[in-house]
C-alpha cells in the first residue's frame, strides 16, 4: 500500500505548524514564492509519476513473477523489517549515483534547487526521477520481496524523510549515529564545498558511515542551500530540464569530440574546459527573489491550494479515471503551475495566459468531454478554472480603472 497519499494532509499541517513556529520565534525559514514553487514541483511529480510508472510496474511484475529466487512471506514481520532495511540500502546507492554522475544528477537536481530549507523542500520532488530510479530496486524483487511490501516500505521510507527537512530541529544525540536526522540532512542539502556529496541515506545514516560519505555539520561552516548553478526560476518545467539543457549545450559547444560524449557520463561537477563559465563569488549567498505585487502573491497562494486539492483528488479517485484523463490532468496541472510560476517571476502577460488557458480548459471539459464531469476531481478542476477566469477578469478591470484614474489626474 502506498501511504503517501494518506500522509499528504499531515504534511501540509506540519508545514503550517513549522511556519507559525518560525514566525513566533522570529526565525521564519519560509518565503512564499519558494514554498509555492516547491509544492508545485511535488504536484508535478505526482502527475508525471501516474503516467510513466506503468513501465516500471511491468518490469517489477516480470522480475517478481518469473525471476525471483524465492518469495518471502508477506505476513512475516521479518519480511517487512528486511524489506525496509534493504530498500534503504538500495536507496543509498541510487541517491549517491544521483549526485555523483551527471546524467542522474540531471534528474535529481530539482530536489536541491530550493535556496531555503524547510518542510516544503521535502515535497520538492523531481518529475523525471521515476524514469530511472526503479532500475535500482529490481534486485528486491529478485530476492523475493512481494510487490505489496515493496510499495509499502518505499512509501514509508519517503514519509520518514519528510521531517528531516527542517532548520528548527537540533541534533538528537545518539540517534545521529544510526539514523538520518534534520542535522545531518541539512549538510546533505548544502552547496558548501565541505558538504557536497555527503550523507546520502534515506532512513539510516549507517550506510554513509560504512562507505565513507558521512560528514557532520561543522561548527564554523553555515550551510548555504541550493545548487552550484542556481535555477533562478520558479518554473517547475524548467526546474526539471535545467541540467539536461546545460548538458546538451555543453555537448554542442565543446570542440573536443570525446568531451561531447563525456558530458553525459562524467562526474557531476565536470564540464569541458571550453564550456566553463566564471562565477561571481558574491552570488553564492544571494537568493533568487523577484519582487511582485500583493495581488500576485495572493493569487499564487490560492492557485497552489487549488492545485494541491485537484492533484490529491485525482489520486483519491484514480480508479474512476481513464488513462487519457490522467494525461489531461497532468498536462493541466503542469500548465497551470508553470503559468503561475511565470506570474510569480513578474512575467508580462502571465495573467492573460492564465485567463486564456482557463477558458480553453473549461471549453475542453464542458463541450469536448475531455474529463468526466461527474467525478469530484474534475469538478474541483472546473472550479479552479472558473475562479481563475473570474479573479483575473476582476484584477484586469481594477488595473484598467487605476490606469484611467491616473491618466485623468
Amino acid at each position: 500500500m502506498d501511504y503517501i497519499t494518506l500522509a499528504v494532509p499531515f504534511f501540509l499541517l506540519a508545514l503550517l505548524v513549522e511556519l507559525v513556529y518560525g514566525i513566533a520565534i522570529k526565525k521564519n525559514t519560509y518565503r512564499l514564492n519558494d514554498a509555492i514553487s516547491n509544492l508545485f514541483m511535488g504536484t508535478l511529480r505526482t502527475a508525471n509519476k501516474l503516467i510513466i510508472i506503468g513501465a516500471a510496474g511491468y518490469v517489477f511484475y516480470m522480475a517478481e513473477t518469473h525471476f525471483a529466487l524465492w518469495r518471502l512471506d508477506p505476513t512475516s514481520a521479518f519480511t517487512w523489517i528486511f524489506a525496509f532495511i534493504i530498500y534503504d540500502f538500495f536507496y543509498y546507492w541510487f541517491h549517491r549515483i544521483s549526485h555523483e554522475r551527471q546524467i542522474f544528477w540531471a534528474s535529481h537536481a530539482a530536489h536541491h534547487q530550493s535556496e531555503d530549507y524547510n518542510l516544503s523542500t521535502a515535497l520538492r520532488q523531481t518529475g523525471t526521477g521515476a524514469l530511472v530510479s526503479w532500475v535500482f530496486y529490481i534486485p528486491m524483487f529478485l530476492i523475493g520481496v512481494p510487490s505489496y511490501v515493496f510499495v509499502s516500505v518505499a512509501s514509508l521510507n519517503l514519509i520518514y524523510q519528510f521531517w528531516v527537512h527542517s532548520e528548527h530541529i537540533p541534533k538528537l544525540g545518539w540517534y545521529e549515529n544510526y539514523f538520518v536526522t534534520a542535522s545531518n540532512h541539512r549538510v546533505h542539502h548544502a552547496q558548501n564545498e565541505q558538504y557536497i556529496d555527503k550523507n546520502y541515506g534515506g532512513v539510516f545514516i549507517i550506510w554513509d558511515r560504512m562507505f565513507g560519505t558521512y560528514t557532520a555539520r561543522l561548527p564554523d561552516v553555515v550551510p548555504v542551500y541550493g545548487t552550484a548553478t542556481a535555477l533562478k526560476s520558479w518554473n517547475p518545467i524548467w526546474a526539471n530540464l535545467q541540467v539536461y539543457s546545460i548538458m546538451i549545450s555543453d555537448s554542442i559547444k565543446t570542440k573536443k569530440w570525446s568531451d561531447k560524449v563525456k558530458v553525459w557520463y562524467s562526474k557531476t561537477y565536470w564540464r569541458p574546459e571550453d564550456c566553463i563559465e566564471d562565477k561571481d563569488p558574491k552570488e553564492f549567498y544571494v537568493k533568487y527573489n523577484p519582487e511582485v505585487s500583493s495581488d500576485i502573491k495572493v493569487f499564487g497562494f490560492f492557485q497552489m491550494l487549488f492545485t494541491i486539492a485537484v492533484s490529491g483528488s485525482v489520486l483519491f479517485f484514480l480508479p474512476q479515471h481513464t488513462y487519457n484523463e490522467i494525461i489531461v490532468f497532468a498536462i493541466t496541472i503542469t500548465s497551470l503551475s508553470s503559468l503561475t510560476a511565470f506570474l510569480l517571476q513578474g512575467t508580462k502577460y502571465a495573467y492573460a495566459s492564465i485567463f486564456n488557458f482557463s477558458v480553453l480548459g473549461v471549453l475542453a471539459i464542458y463541450y469536448l468531454g475531455a474529463l468526466n464531469i461527474e467525478i469530484l476531481s474534475t469538478q474541483l478542476l472546473m472550479g479552479q478554472l472558473l475562479i481563475n477566469i473570474l479573479i483575473v477578469s476582476l484584477i484586469s478591470i481594477y488595473q484598467r480603472l487605476n490606469l484611467m484614474q491616473g491618466a485623468s489626474s
